[in-house]
């Protein structure tokens, strides 16, 4: 039979809507039972890709006697960490304060009825191994404990929340900004890069998208050439490894190794939209030819990955692919040399063999496979390509990974900026084309435009859940990276509205900054303002980068006034860590340096000439926009249209007299800029 869980739209919750165990979504209701019965709360949170979520489930969730014990003593909450980020980051912070360890998923809590943590950890097995107790013994005793200790466990309780509120208070506000955190940063994370596989520290290893902008916007402001390298050795290494699928395209999770050639091999939306914008950035400032078609190559597979196998008919983005196909993790991925050898010809197989490592002992358990790039020798060799297509056609026949297709608003915010900077930085209108049908999804399936809120998640037809932060903030950022390829007035305004809602539902107007949550959501036993990037960029380092480039097109200093106000907020985290708050960095670094704005004007035909010549460098201190006429385009944006191209460069709010010859714009580009007067 199934359980409470049927319901959901939740691709993960669904997953165990079969199980024994007696699961509740976290709801009224399931709260208001553990209040009623006195039962302690399991609180499991996880998501549909996560590999060792799947181990415990089928090793405990599915066990008819570790279920019965779980509904004896517990009432059971499952929940998906895609859709309730809110829940996962207090209680991986509670989990982390009470366990001195770091998290994961699954996440395994125990809480009282009031909703607060006592005990928790992260995987445990059926039975005992790994140093770790048996899931059914620890059950019994967590029970026994929450039956006999309630003034120990009131006691620990007290103490959690105190530790909580504490988080918000580490850090306190440094007084008057300064660039000192900038430099800072870039010497923390010169320091942690690594010098020969590329990336920031060791093994466990992860892309960190906003430490790799920062640099390649160094390199580009600065003329740094040690930080261009940082940056696009980083995003080569990272192709040619292993995290990058040399088959299908798109990027993995993490690499479980130093030189990014075992993956995690869930492959998520939020990495994928970043480092698409990342690579076009990338494939702008490097000097080295190789580099920049290894860049172009791996951009345009992860956008056709994205585009064939991401994009829902509608135009929305699905969350994740799996890591385990037939129960095993990898499985779709891999390969046996002799199979690669069956499908290629001679001469593909003597190119394809070197290439991929295959002439090499097996990198994969079970030996097998997992095929990285070797070098750049060769990769743009016709043998490689034609060797590639017959490995998808190949593998394209085995039992897939499966698909988490809920669509989040905030990854399909990332989605849509990285292919639209990746549109303008390759020439690829149909990458454009494809932000904006996504863009369109949203604003037509997922914004209560009367009550002026977002949904958070979309399945089957249903949008649900108070939308975050991070939604409003990312869509915000994204809509500015389309309207800077194709300025649209109704777009434009859906970002205003966008910002309002940020200032209005989330922004703490006594110490800056912005909640997580909205001012009218749930009340849970903590509220966060997060300032670290962590797999996604920070909501208020986005936040702030957003509204402060939204006031150059607006004119409204309304945004300019919250962004230095959230910047004041973490000031004092800036400086305690920077390398952790790249994208609060970014932020900062405009906030001294505002971009410039290039408006161009006339004919349509003239102008897409002149931006693609604009975009060949790679210039993160200017948006240029093209706004046409109408009462609708913002009042900084209006020029008169004439028969020619007519470019404006503006700093803030004063302008340089219109530009009318290419040639003439591109050196006061290159020059600093000298306003009138």
């Amino acid at each position: 039979m199934a359980n409470k869980l049927s319901q959901s739209t939740s691709p993960y919750l669904l997953q165990h809507a079969h199980n024994p165990v007696h699961w509740r979504e976290w709801d009224a209701e399931a709260l208001a039972e553990a209040r009623a019965t006195g039962k302690p709360i399991l609180l499991s949170i996880g998501y549909s890709a996560c590999h060792w979520c799947h181990v415990m489930a089928h090793e405990s969730f599915e066990d008819e006697g570790i279920a019965a014990i779980m509904n004896a003593h517990f009432v059971n909450i499952k929940v998906d960490r895609e859709e309730r980020p809110d829940l996962d980051q207090i209680y991986q912070t509670a989990h982390a304060l009470l366990t001195q360890r770091n998290g994961g998923w699954p996440l395994t809590m125990f809480l009282t009825a009031d909703t607060t943590p006592f005990f928790g950890g992260t995987y445990f097995p059926k039975t005992a191994r790994y140093g770790l107790p048996g899931f059914g013994d620890l059950l019994t005793r967590v029970a026994q404990y929450h039956r006999e200790q309630p003034d120990e466990i009131r006691a620990q309780n007290g103490r959690l929340q105190q530790a909580l509120a504490a988080q918000h208070a580490v850090a306190p506000p440094a007084g008057a900004l300064d660039r000192a955190p900038l430099e800072q940063g870039w010497r923390e994370m010169h320091a942690s890069f690594d010098p020969h596989w590329g990336g920031f520290g060791q093994a466990p290893k992860f892309p960190h998208p906003e430490m790799i902008e920062f640099c390649l916007r160094r390199a580009a402001l600065q003329h740094d050439d040690e930080a261009r390298h940082v940056a696009c050795h980083t995003l080569e290494m990272m192709c040619r490894g292993g995290l990058f699928d040399q088959v299908g395209g798109g990027f993995a999770r993490y690499s479980v190794d130093a030189e990014w050639a075992i993956p995690h091999f869930e492959k998520m939306l939020y990495d994928n939209g970043p480092l698409l914008r990342l690579l076009g950035d990338a494939h702008r400032i490097t000097r080295d030819g190789r580099q920049q078609a290894l860049f172009r190559r791996c951009a345009v597979a992860t956008a056709e990955w994205g585009l064939r196998e991401m994009q829902s008919p509608a135009g929305g983005f699905y969350s994740t692919i799996d890591a385990d196909s037939e129960g095993h993790e990898g499985k779709f991925y891999v390969w046996q040399k002799d199979e690669v050898r069956a499908l290629l010809k001679p001469a593909e197989w003597d190119l394809a063999a070197p290439y991929w490592g295959l002439d090499r002992a097996p990198n994969f358990e079970g030996e097998a496979w997992h095929l990285i790039a070797t070098s750049l020798d060769h990769a743009e060799d016709a043998g490689i390509g034609s060797a590639r297509a017959k490995l998808f056609a190949a593998r394209e026949a085995r039992i897939r990974p499966g698909r988490d297709d809920k669509i989040l608003v905030s990854w399909n915010a990332l989605m849509i900026e990285g292919l639209a900077r990746a549109a303008i930085a390759f020439e690829r209108p149909d990458w454009l084309a494809a932000a904006r049908r996504s863009l369109t999804f949203i604003r037509a399936s997922m914004w209560d435009a009367p009550n002026r809120r977002l949904f958070a998640t979309h399945k089957d037809g249903v949008s649900r859940l108070n939308a975050y932060l991070d939604d409003y903030a990312f869509l915000l950022k994204a809509i500015l990276a389309v309207a800077e390829a194709d300025f649209d007035a109704g777009e434009f305004a859906f970002a205003c509205a966008l910002a309002e809602v940020l200032l209005e539902r989330f922004e703490d107007p006594e110490a800056g900054g912005f909640h997580f949550t909205s001012h009218d959501h749930e009340q849970l036993i903590d509220r966060t303002k997060p300032s670290f990037d962590n797999a996604t960029p920070s909501g208020n380092g986005v936040a702030a980068i957003a509204l402060q480039r939204l006031a150059h097109w607006t004119g409204d200093a309304r945004w300019i006034e919250s962004a230095e106000a959230a910047l004041h907020a973490f000031s004092g985290a800036l400086r305690a860590r920077p390398a952790g708050h790249g994208s609060l960095l970014m932020a900062l670094e405009e906030h001294f340096a505002p971009p410039r704005m290039l408006i161009l004007t006339g004919p349509e035909g003239d102008i897409e000439a002149w931006r693609r010549a604009l975009a060949a460098p790679y210039r993160p201190d200017l948006m240029v926009v093209t706004p046409g006429r109408g009462a609708s385009v913002p009042e900084p944006l209006r020029r008169p249209v004439g028969e020619r191209v007519n470019a404006y460069l503006c700093q803030g709010v004063a302008c340089l007299p219109a530009i009318a010859d290419l040639t003439q714009l591109q050196a006061a580009l290159n020059a600093p800029i000298v306003l009138p007067g």
